[in-house]
């Protein structure tokens, strides 16, 4: 019942192309991160850059320039992926076609772990907006934090669509309010009314050694800036991993709003940047680093450079703009983590069906969605947001790293890929196409390439060292799980048909008893009813009045299956009769031994605590013996009568062999059969 509240009714699997997004929808799903990147991109460059004090800000500009030069290249170099490789692999694909598997899950690793920094930093940063418009809430920061990604996880194992149609109105309120915003305050500054920040009057104490900053120290400074401006760039690559997620065609539709993602973001970057310069904001990490505050620094919270303009702007921190561009912000950067959630169990599909993450990774859930994917970027989010108390600034440095790793082997891999299409085409316009599709790709794996060099540099010693840690361990774990299907795959493959299908020389079978009851004459009819070469009840002796009783019953109900006794001094039940299966299985390698295992099947949990624990633990160590076979009889309790309805039974269940209920017998017999996916 809870889990229908919270993400609605089932889903037939033939319903999955009604989920497909049209261009207004898939806009805020995949390009939600970006686009909110806006509200601390500028603000991570003039962080780095007041290191040194308020004489080092003149920089920003260019670094912002710069960063708006390589997002148009990067976002040129993703329409020419979505195009070429529509199956929504993206940058994995790319690698894994045209540089190796090795290259493929170098990038798949990246991203992964980008995705998950991305779920956690846009959270943190929404948490910090509304902390900045209602200050009290500062002692709740990572209770919200958690709080919010609970929620966006039930949104979106609601499915796709039903989150874009949540997520949308936020976006383009957003997107509507900055554009407002910096439209005012440009106009503002034109009619000769510039507004001006709450944190304009503040001076700025270099932190030591940063005062005079001159030759490699003042390029590294400039350089640090530039990588931590380039989180604007995050998320870029989701639109090429989501492709088949849009209407036909896809490609085009896919291209058409990466285009529009691009300009938007472009525009709403250097908007809020020109008017951070304007309004003269002044940011620092440690407060106690402003001069003229005029108060207890320890105790004084920043408000964040979006909330400083929208208050320079619409006239205060009390003003209708002020919370509207609050709200607004809190709520797209919070959303911006369904980028991740969209891109992350996608690429989890993907590299299941490729045998690198588990199995159950590919499956989709009751709302066709890859429930498995988004519960685990969930979880891992969720105790990053936790360990790292839900702050921005600590998790920043773990965060892009693996944006530019992938950005720059999937721009190579395309130079490859066009190199090889050139080899074979003649027509002349076609060429022509491939020549600048090529162009431009290897354009933007130069100028990644740089910005991953740059980026490693600045931010390795302050904490990308432990993304990087990550994506190697996860790079390492993906080859293990292969080589285990592989070697599994090898293992299970028929190599001689006559061999595989020739029968077993007897069949002995063996129910185990501990006293004669409705289970046990259950599993002794189920056994004679495979009429067995050998058939006998095995007992293990623990103590004599236990034993004597048993017999006693035996006799008394005439039963005509001989019993076996073993003994067991110390009183264990698993090793002798393990020991016996393993001797019957040594005297005849070409026999097979049958063990009947009668068990209770009860209707609440607690109760399974009280029965089947010698069963189930038998049954793993028999399971592991060749020759082998384990078969469970079951007895329902009365319990379990009520226990079946089908709201109650877990999913798939009735894949799994679990025994169906007249209850839902009947209920079938109303409702057409259901062949959703789980």
């Amino acid at each position: 019942m809870l889990k229908r509240l919270v993400i609605g009714r089932a889903k037939r699997s033939e319903e999955l192309g009604e989920t497909l997004l049209p261009k207004r929808l898939a806009l805020p799903i995949f390009a939600s991160d970006p686009l909110s990147s806006v509200a601390y991109a500028t603000q991570e460059i003039l962080l780095v850059l007041t290191l040194g004090g308020l004489a080092y800000l003149h920089f920003t500009p260019w670094i912002a320039a710069s960063v708006v030069a390589l997002m148009t290249v990067v976002v040129l170099s993703y329409r020419q992926v979505v195009n070429a490789y529509p199956s929504g692999g993206g940058s994995y694909e790319v690698a894994s076609t045209n540089l190796g598997p090795s290259a493929g899950l170098v990038v798949a690793a990246s991203l992964l772990v980008d995705y998950v920094m991305t779920v956690a930093v846009s959270v943190a940063s929404g948490v910090d907006n509304i902390i900045s418009a209602l200050p009290s809430l500062a002692d709740y920061r990572v209770l919200m934090a958690l709080g919010f990604v609970a929620l966006l996880t039930a949104m979106n194992l609601r499915g796709v669509r039903e989150s874009g149609r949540l997520f949308a109105t936020p976006t383009y309120l957003f997107i509507g309010g900055v554009l407002i915003m910096v439209g005012t305050g440009l106009f503002r500054y034109l009619v000769g009314d510039a507004p001006v920040a709450e944190s304009a009057a503040y001076g700025i104490t270099p932190e030591e050694g940063d005062a005079d900053l001159a030759g490699l120290a003042l390029l590294m400074l400039v350089l640090r800036a530039f990588s931590s401006g380039c989180t604007a760039l995050t998320g870029v690559e989701a639109i090429s991993n989501g492709v088949p997620a849009f209407r036909k065609p896809k490609p085009r539709n896919a291209a058409a709003t990466m285009a529009a993602m691009g300009i938007i973001a472009i525009t709403m970057f250097a908007g809020v940047t020109t008017l951070a310069m304007i309004s003269k904001v002044h940011i620092v990490e440690d407060a106690c680093r402003l001069t003229g505050l005029g108060g207890d620094c320890e105790s004084y919270t920043q408000r964040t450079v979006i909330a400083q303009l929208a208050a320079s702007v619409f006239g205060g921190n009390d003003s209708v703009g002020f919370y509207y561009i609050q709200a607004a912000t809190a709520l797209i950067l919070i959303l911006a983590a369904n980028t991740a959630f969209n891109g992350f169990p996608l690429l989890c599909s993907i590299l299941a069906q490729h045998r690198y993450l588990p199995r159950q990774l590919h499956n989709r859930g009751d709302r066709l969605a890859f429930s498995n994917g988004i519960m685990a970027l969930a979880i891992v989010a969720g105790l990053l947001l936790w360990w790292y108390k839900a702050n921005v600034t600590s998790l920043i440095h773990l965060y892009i790293l693996g944006v530019f790793t992938s950005f720059t082997l999937s721009q190579s891999g395309m130079v490859r890929h066009w190199n090889r299409e050139l080899r074979t085409e003649t027509d002349l316009t076609a060429r022509r196409r491939h020549q600048l599709s090529r162009a431009i790709n290897a354009t933007g794996a130069v100028v990644t390439g740089l910005v991953l060099v740059i980026v490693l540099a600045t931010k390795f010693t302050q904490g990308a060292w432990l993304a990087v840690l990550a994506a190697v361990l996860l790079w390492l774990m993906m080859r293990a799980i292969r080589r285990h299907y592989d070697q599994t795959a090898a293992e299970l493959a028929v190599t001689d048909p006559h061999m595989e299908r020739r029968l077993p020389s007897r069949v002995f079978a063996i129910v185990l008893v501990s006293t004669v009851h409705k289970p046990t004459m259950r599993a002794l009819a189920y056994a004679r009813a495979f009429r067995p070469d050998h058939l006998e009840a095995l007992t293990v002796a623990v103590d004599r009045e236990g034993l004597d009783r048993l017999r006693r019953q035996w006799d008394d109900f005439e039963i005509d299956v001989p019993l076996k006794v073993l003994q067991s001094p110390y009183r264990e039940i698993t090793k002798p009769v393990v020991e016996y299966v393993r001797s019957i299985r040594n005297a005849g390698p070409r026999d097979v031994v049958a063990v009947f295992i009668p068990e209770y099947v009860v209707g609440h949990w607690w109760e399974n605590l009280l029965h089947n624990q010698s069963a189930l633990w038998l049954k793993s160590r028999l399971l592991f013996t060749p020759g082998v076979m384990v078969t469970s009889v079951p007895w329902q309790l009365t319990s379990s009568a009520h226990a079946d309805h089908p709201a109650a039974r877990a999913p798939g269940a009735v894949r799994r062999g679990e025994p169906v209920t007249p209850h839902e017998h009947a209920a079938a017999r109303r409702t057409p059969p259901d062949t959703t996916q789980e």
